[in-house]
């Protein structure tokens, strides 16, 4: 079986072609193949499939064998395979996903090349049954070893929980809080968890806890929810917003049309062929 290595802003996945490969059981690969230390090592597998809807479809699993409804990152890293691997050559590419089916403007070098692309995200989900989120609304105060912490809640096809903290975000301890919340009892599909820190209105950093994978070094929905947080606590205008991220920076605007828009880069790491 061939396989790719992608990666955006340090999201790295391996990626399979399923217009020439088979899969079988993805759930089970995923937990092989993303060990770091048996298998290839990734945050997960990312499967490039046909589409009846769209130029392509894609299949996210994380290394737990979870199935997700979207990537932000992998989404622009599968706009890029199918560009540059001739699937869908073209500078609007469209992605069917569970989250719905994404549109991304692809920017290229002298080289025709994808070197950065733009992900037409969607509108927030700000509905609490819908992130879904049990509470009231989707503002959520949770406590954790006697810390407490206010979380805006906001679904980007997957849902999350952002928390503004007033220390650098570079020395917070994201693992013993991330795996707290969670798997909170307000979140019935569990929550991928961002912890952010304002340097300025048009400038965040964030870190990520990412459900049934840990801590990553990027997450573009969460960047996004991030973005679409800071709004609506008026931290943040909306206008173009750079987020920095453990692996690279996304640049977010939550536009006047109700859409949230992520531009990033994607690139490849390397071909191999899965022996097992």
């Amino acid at each position: 079986m061939k396989f790719t290595k992608m990666q955006g802003c340090g999201n790295d996945y391996v990626y399979i072609n399923c217009f020439e490969e088979k899969i079988d059981d993805p759930s089970e690969l995923s937990k092989v193949i993303s060990d770091r230390h048996f298998g290839v090592g990734s945050d997960g597998l990312v499967l490039i499939c046909p589409s009846e809807q769209a130029d392509c479809r894609m299949r996210m699993f994380n290394p737990d064998g979870s199935e997700s409804e979207m990537c932000g990152n992998a989404v622009r890293c599968v706009a890029k395979y199918v560009y540059d691997r001739n699937i869908a050559h073209k500078k609007n590419i469209s992605v069917e996903t569970l989250a719905g089916i994404k549109y991304i403007d692809v920017h290229t070098d002298e080289n025709d090349k994808a070197v950065l692309l733009t992900v037409d995200m969607g509108a927030p989900i700000l509905v609490p049954t819908e992130i879904p989120v049990v509470s009231g609304d989707n503002f959520l105060k949770l406590s954790a070893y006697g810390k407490d912490f206010d979380f805006t809640c906001v679904s980007m096809g997957n849902p999350h929980a952002v928390t503004f903290i007033d220390t650098p975000v570079k020395d917070f301890d994201v693992e013993k809080y991330g795996k707290v919340f969670e798997i909170d009892e307000h979140f019935p599909r569990k929550a991928n968890i961002e912890f952010v820190e304002v340097v300025d209105n048009t400038h965040l950093k964030m870190r990520v806890w990412e459900r049934g994978t840990g801590e990553t070094l990027a997450c573009g929905t969460g960047t996004c929810a991030t973005v679409a947080a800071a709004c609506l606590n008026k931290i943040s205008p909306r206008e173009k917003i750079e987020v920095e991220l453990l692996g690279g920076k996304l640049i977010i605007e939550w536009k006047n049309d109700g859409h949230v828009y992520m531009t990033g880069p994607a690139q490849f790491s390397f071909d191999g062929e899965w022996m097992r």
